[in-house]
């Protein structure tokens, strides 16, 4: 009996120790958070006095990400070590139009052709209107990392997942706003006709909306939330610009009290974060959000690329709106998986120009023969980076990818 309990616990083990090195399903990294201004920012998640940006994305990453905590035990004179995948469940604001996170996986999303990851909102339903409620949508874009140095950069592609919105008349392509910081000190200008809203020229926004009647507005200030809207660790800068695609306004005032303001946001048909309920298995058969598939990426002029996988994924607040006491529509995520985290990587891979199945200093080499002149027999794959020239960048593409 002891041989069987000391071989189980071996075994165990070696199924832990492996366990570790497999891919994880869940977001592994915060690479960027920018907000725009909004009600939520500075407390979701809560801003420290002082704090740089590289705390704030620490704590961004702590609240969305999982981790690994390891534990080890004596079972009959063998160490075992467990492994543990911990989530915190919080959530993060992006703030309203334009205001973006950009994470990522231990590993690149492979193109299933199907569902192949969620961003998770925190969509919920009206009490008294079922078929909306609190709909926030914001839009994905995935990057592919062209130039290998494993963070989202300049020489990387992005590429929008064009969600049911995306051809619709009213949304905006090329979409420009501009937020100007605030004086925290001036005075006050509460609305006259909403009690819950007593700063209504707060913080100065101008766009290059096609209706002349939304080129330029503010970021309103409510009784609830009270601490500034801006986000405290750009203090030092005096505009913030975004520009993206703005999706069409969804709020509608359902209210027959004047100044009631009861605003109800319909959700889109599909391909938002926090435009409809996460999964819950207990109904799998109400609306939610099943997920979003890299198959609808498009590029720049709306023209379907075929990615084979991505490696960042950056979600946006896709709506320049504003509520009545529940404020601009700001984008919220509470974390993201993979659906298919073991996928293997088709052939094809980043910078294996002679298509050996490996990145090293032979491709270099095939690249430097189609720079000095020699003919491109590599179907495309000397252009690394995919800018449609084969030049010394592509070199410093495939040096990036070797030295990670």
């Amino acid at each position: 009996m002891r041989t069987k309990r000391i071989l189980a616990t071996a075994l165990l083990l070696m199924v832990t120790t492996l366990s570790i090195w497999a891919n994880m399903k869940y977001l592994s990294r915060v690479y960027e958070y920018r907000p725009a201004p909004g009600q939520f920012i500075n407390t979701m998640p809560i801003y420290r006095l002082g704090e740089p940006v590289d705390s704030v994305l620490a704590r961004c990453q702590q609240g969305l990400c999982a981790r690994i905590e390891t534990t080890t035990v004596m079972v009959d004179t063998v160490l075992i070590t467990r492994t543990d995948t911990i989530m915190s469940e919080e959530m993060v604001s992006l703030g309203g139009y334009g205001g973006y996170i950009i994470v990522g996986f231990d590993h690149p999303v492979v193109n299933m052709h199907t569902w192949d990851f969620e961003i998770e909102g925190n969509y919920f339903t009206s009490n008294m209107i079922s078929e909306g409620g609190s709909s926030e949508p914001g839009i994905v874009m995935v990057g592919v990392d062209a130039d290998g140095d494993g963070v989202p950069s300049d020489g990387d592609r992005w590429y929008e997942l064009a969600g049911s919105e995306y051809n619709h008349p009213k949304t905006q392509h090329n979409f420009t706003i501009t937020y100007y910081r605030p004086d925290e000190g001036k005075p006050r200008t509460p609305s006259q006709n909403n009690k819950y809203l007593n700063d209504t020229t707060y913080i100065r926004w101008t766009s290059n909306d096609v209706n002349p009647d939304s080129t330029c507005g503010y970021v309103l200030r409510n009784t609830f939330h009270n601490q500034p809207y801006w986000p405290l660790w750009l203090q030092d800068q005096e505009t913030l610009t975004f520009t993206g695609t703005k999706l069409r306004n969804n709020g509608i005032d359902t209210s027959t009290d004047p100044g009631v303001y009861y605003f109800v946001q319909y959700p889109f048909e599909w391909g938002y974060v926090d435009n409809l309920p996460n999964y819950k298995a207990s109904d799998p058969n109400a609306p939610h959000n099943p997920g979003f598939k890299i198959d609808w990426a498009v590029d720049e002029n709306g023209n379907h690329v075929d990615l084979p996988y991505i490696d960042f994924i950056k979600v946006y607040s896709g709506m320049n709106q504003y509520c009545g006491w529940l404020g601009e529509t700001s984008t919220e995520i509470g974390g993201g998986y993979d659906f298919h985290p073991d996928a293997v990587l088709p052939q094809g891979l980043l910078g294996d120009v002679n298509n050996d199945g490996v990145v090293n200093i032979t491709d270099m080499n095939c690249i430097i023969s189609v720079i000095l002149g020699a003919p491109d027999i590599y179907e495309g794959r000397a252009d690394v980076n995919k800018d449609g020239v084969v030049n010394i960048s592509d070199l410093n593409a495939v040096i990036n990818i070797i030295l990670q």
